[in-house]
């Protein structure tokens, strides 16, 4: 097989406005993504979806996590990565037809710079785009049509992540004040993230969890990370306990998941008492056990949650699987209202039958020169 691959280096392609989500609020759930459609007539090849989870997350991060009483690490000014996030598909039967969307290409923005990103694909597809979404992630599509039984799909980046300006010693404003910053007419890529989402729908159970974390007038900065370790130390980390399509209101309620759960459940509680919050999908530097090397492609993506903390703080990181602010340790793909805007790869396959999937995801640290 044939394989093509292209690379982009902080391409500046305008939004497409299809991509827009609904400004109104949803009034109910998306349908999952990977379930099949009814049953196809007799003879006829099945039409499948297919999309891969990122957000397994891994366990928590014993390198990052932040024990609430102990003095907040200083992290590295910049640190520089090599990432590669491998996928591949092997299907049962031959497939005649698939259409795809990626979403694993870092943008500059924020505390990231891309150097350099690249996509390979094989087979060859027939057709290649490129384009920024709605949030302004680089979404590659494409589409096979020739007879294929895998699908690889191998994307590499280099990208430098800077450590945040504030650290959780710093002061900020109270979070009552950052109520009004999302409502004013100068901030409405804000104010959408304080409304439903399609897997996120804000009620009183999510605030009421939320609100002992945020008295009148504390410190958006003291709340943030109270809620943050508490959905830390009340939630169990259980990678059998959910799936991609578990809903959040279901994950609350069983007090387990995942770091896609964790994410969910706490932008629900900061949506649910008027603040904007954001879902964040990316990777997670890990640190192997004492003692032992670093396992290449054993590495996995990861979610966590930006909070709009005022005009001065912006857009805050926090990480509930981990008890901490996202530091350099964290390296952001996406951003949308929730998993649905970020899914790293979805499609339709024509045929296939049963198949299986193999990811393999390796970020590495670059030596400072």
């Amino acid at each position: 097989m044939n394989s093509s691959s292209r690379s982009n280096r902080q391409s500046q392609i305008a939004p497409s406005p299809t991509e827009m989500p609904a400004a109104a609020p949803l009034p109910n759930p998306a349908a999952p993504n990977n379930t099949l459609p009814p049953a196809q007539g007799a003879g006829q090849p099945a039409i499948q979806n297919q999309t891969q989870s990122s957000v397994t997350g891994g366990p928590p991060n014993s390198g990052t996590a932040v024990p609430p009483n102990a003095p907040p690490a200083k992290p590295p000014s910049h640190v520089t990565y090599q990432i590669s996030h491998q996928t591949e598909y092997n299907y049962s039967e031959p497939v005649a037809v698939c259409q795809n969307q990626l979403r694993m290409q870092p943008v500059t923005g924020g505390n990231l710079e891309c150097q350099d990103t690249k996509v390979t694909i094989d087979p060859d597809p027939n057709s290649w785009d490129e384009h920024r979404d709605y949030f302004g992630n680089l979404v590659t599509t494409f589409s096979i049509e020739s007879i294929h039984t895998a699908l690889r799909v191998v994307v590499k980046s280099r990208v430098t992540v800077a450590a945040p300006s504030i650290s959780e010693s710093d002061a900020s404003t109270q979070w009552e004040e950052a109520l009004d910053h999302g409502q004013g007419p100068l901030c409405p890529t804000v104010a959408e993230h304080r409304y439903h989402s399609p897997r996120i729908l804000p009620s009183e159970t999510f605030a009421a969890y939320a609100r002992p974390s945020f008295t009148p007038g504390r410190r958006i900065l003291e709340g943030a990370l109270d809620l943050t370790r508490r959905i830390h130390q009340d939630f169990a980390y259980d990678v059998t306990a959910t799936t991609v399509d578990t809903t959040t209101e279901e994950a609350f309620q069983l007090k387990a998941g995942v770091c896609q759960d964790f994410a969910h459940v706490e932008i629900a509680c900061l949506r649910s008492i008027g603040l904007a919050a954001r879902y964040v999908s990316g990777y997670l530097r890990t640190t192997p056990p004492p003692g032992k090397e670093r396992l290449i492609g054993a590495d996995e993506s990861h979610a966590w949650v930006e909070l709009y903390a005022g005009e001065k703080l912006g857009w805050l990181g926090l990480d509930p699987t981990n008890a901490c602010m996202v530091s350099t340790d964290h390296i952001p793909i996406c951003i949308g209202r929730d998993y649905g805007d970020v899914s790293p790869m979805r499609g339709v396959v024509l045929g296939g039958g049963t198949n299986t999937l193999k990811v393999s995801v390796d970020v590495e640290p670059q030596p400072i020169r």
